[in-house]
């Protein structure tokens, strides 16, 4: 397993780990709250905190395996191969990115949305879905084998495919519990991480 990916799925785990010791504890303070205070059942006043913006990335819903599952193995499966290709320091910089627009773009939406709530946002998904974009920008072309169902397609068919839907759904509102435009957040942060490089890299040099 290459550095970065390993050190990343092994801390989600770890972290998942120590989760179900916890309980909700966690999400008291490293948790996406949305901005403002608010009064949760069982964990009292909570509200948004800076460090959040990363940290919520670490965190998963303790009571569902298939969301910690199916977040790693798509680290897994994809971020080795692009961090091989971009260089560990590179990808390091590339997840960070994503996560940190993911959550920003979480914030903007619950906070322009009449009933925010109280309720907190989890995962790594915007990070996965930041690493899937810079995937299908390295290797367009390589097929990608679906789990369900199987069904082979390109890279950047299936990328663009996710993105259609995540935006679907986040406009009509469907698979309500998911957050659709975190998501798309993280493919914003990795865009913007690959259009810097290859825009540094094409400059040409100062004498």
């Amino acid at each position: 397993m290459t550095p970065v990916v390993g050190f990343l799925v092994f801390a989600n785990i770890g972290v998942y780990l120590l989760q179900q010791m916890a309980a909700d504890g966690l999400f008291r303070h490293f948790a996406l709250w949305p901005l403002g205070q608010y009064f949760f059942p069982g964990l009292g006043r909570v509200g948004f905190e800076p460090w959040q913006l990363v940290t919520s990335a670490f965190l998963h819903d303790p009571s569902s395996l298939a969301h910690i599952g199916f977040n790693m193995f798509a680290l897994y499966s994809f971020g080795m191969m692009v961090e091989r290709a971009v260089g560990s320091k590179r990808f390091a910089w590339l997840y960070l990115a994503s996560v940190l627009t993911a959550a920003a773009a979480q914030l903007l939406v619950v906070t322009m949305t009449a009933d925010n709530g109280a309720v907190p946002t989890v995962g790594a998904s915007g990070g996965v879905f930041g690493v899937l974009l810079a995937f299908a920008f390295l290797f367009p072309h390589s097929r990608v084998m679906l789990i369900f169902p199987p069904i082979p397609m390109k890279a950047w068919v299936l990328v663009a495919g996710y993105a259609a839907i995540e935006l679907f759904s986040g406009v009509f509102g469907t698979m309500q519990g998911v957050a659709h435009f975190a998501h798309l957040g993280g493919m914003v942060g990795a865009a913007i991480t690959l259009f810097y490089w290859w825009h540094s890299a094409s400059r040409p040099a100062r004498r």
